[in-house]
């Protein structure tokens, strides 16, 4: 926990604080719409189905088999047998950890295509509301953009609030890996914006980043994922002031993390939620994860660097301009997440976010915030720019060899 005052009365009363302080965030930023979950559960129905299949008379491994097993299952089939696979199963076959990318996103179109065919159903179905005709009309509109020819999905999930994840780049044969972590309200329906929102969403943020990597070290082949599959809080509520939903999201990102192909080193780009979700993961996270980045951070639930027992490299920003620094840096009976990264005292590399729009606006190109991810990304540290109150946030590291 946090240090504070030894008056047990001054340290209820902070969380109390704390609570008003989320509250008033979720009255005036902008994120009080209330979002209604779809009822059923599409992937639940496969995972069914998939557990009875078979392939060449033997049975189909588990689901849940580790990665390196379902790694080895799918190197023994034949190309048409798995894309048999991916056709017919895929809404498993699209999100299991092992599977070889492209299997993936074979899979993950054909299910995007079945989902469009839904929706597209429910867009005249009468026995709907308007409300829930115009729902379904934005959730067809989001599945025909994701069935563009040049985009590929390393998961995708209908169901619910639904979960994806877009991957830019050769993630086969990239030197460095990059994945976005994004923070709360992340869905289907938000993944991806248009105009001046547009670096503001997951997706944009994963596309402005990789071209900046490109720009930064054109030389070095790199891959950056929009990681917007795990359920993230509805608004700035109490889901968001807990821990719950990091937690179960940081199991599903070790798992990503050691499924990737190759032996390319990952860089962690987390903003605001999404950051608590990495220092929850970081301490059971692979040697592979070099970097951990963060902006716009609640707190990463732990008093300092040196608690998320990782042996990646901490960096953290924040824009002067972001609400997130009016919220209270504790933590009480498991609510609150703990030191402010961007604080000398916990030990994170604290570099500049000169330019950054607010609590949203890190990844616009232009700014130093997304100038510096993209040097971290590649891996060249000594072009990485300090924030003022760090001005050795670089000291000990040097351009990647890759580089």
């Amino acid at each position: 926990m946090t240090s504070f005052d030894s008056s047990p009365t001054l340290t209820a009363w902070r969380a109390l604080l704390a609570v008003a302080v989320v509250f008033v965030m979720l009255a005036t930023t902008g994120w009080t719409a209330v979002h209604h979950q779809r009822s059923g559960d599409s992937r639940a129905l496969a995972l069914a189905a998939w557990a009875k299949g078979s392939i060449a008379g033997q049975p189909l491994p588990d689901a849940d088999t580790p990665p390196y097993k379902l790694a080895h299952f799918f190197a023994t089939l034949t190309p048409a047998q798995r894309a048999h696979l991916a056709d017919r199963y895929p809404l498993v076959v699209g999100n299991l950890n092992g599977a070889p990318v492209t299997t993936r996103y074979r899979a993950n179109r054909r299910a995007i295509g079945q989902a469009s065919a839904v929706e597209r159903k429910r867009v005249h179905d009468t026995r709907l509301s308007a409300s829930g005709r115009a729902e379904a009309q934005h959730r067809l509109d989001r599945f025909r953009s994701m069935l563009a020819r040049d985009r590929h999905f390393l998961a995708f999930d209908p169901s619910g609030r639904g979960l994806a994840a877009e991957v830019f780049g050769d993630l086969d044969r990239a030197r460095r890996i990059s994945l976005v972590v994004p923070g709360v309200d992340t869905n289907l329906l938000t993944l991806e914006r248009t105009g001046p929102k547009t670096n503001a969403a997951p997706v944009g943020m994963a596309k402005s980043l990789y071209a900046a990597e490109r720009a930064a070290s054109p030389g070095v082949r790199t891959a950056v994922i929009a990681w917007a599959d795990y359920t993230t809080p509805v608004g700035i509520g109490m889901d968001a002031a807990l821990g719950n939903l990091a937690e179960r999201g940081a199991v599903r990102l070790d798992a990503l993390v050691r499924a990737l192909p190759g032996p390319a080193p990952v860089s962690l780009f987390c903003h605001s939620y999404g950051s608590v979700l990495c220092g929850v993961a970081a301490d059971t996270l692979p040697r592979r994860v070099e970097d951990i980045a963060v902006a716009g951070s609640p707190g990463m639930r732990a008093d300092n660097a040196g608690q998320l027992h990782t042996r990646a490299r901490v960096w953290a920003m924040r824009d002067s301009g972001d609400w997130i620094a009016d919220v209270p840096n504790l933590e009480f009976g498991g609510l609150g997440h703990g030191a402010d990264p961007v604080d000398h005292g916990f030990g994170a590399r604290v570099v500049s976010a000169d330019g950054a729009v607010g609590h949203s606006g890190y990844f616009e190109p232009g700014t130093e915030s997304l100038d510096n991810f993209a040097a971290i990304g590649v891996g060249a540290y000594a072009s990485v720019s300090c924030a003022p109150a760090d001005s050795t946030c670089n000291d000990g590291v040097y351009a990647d060899s890759t580089a």
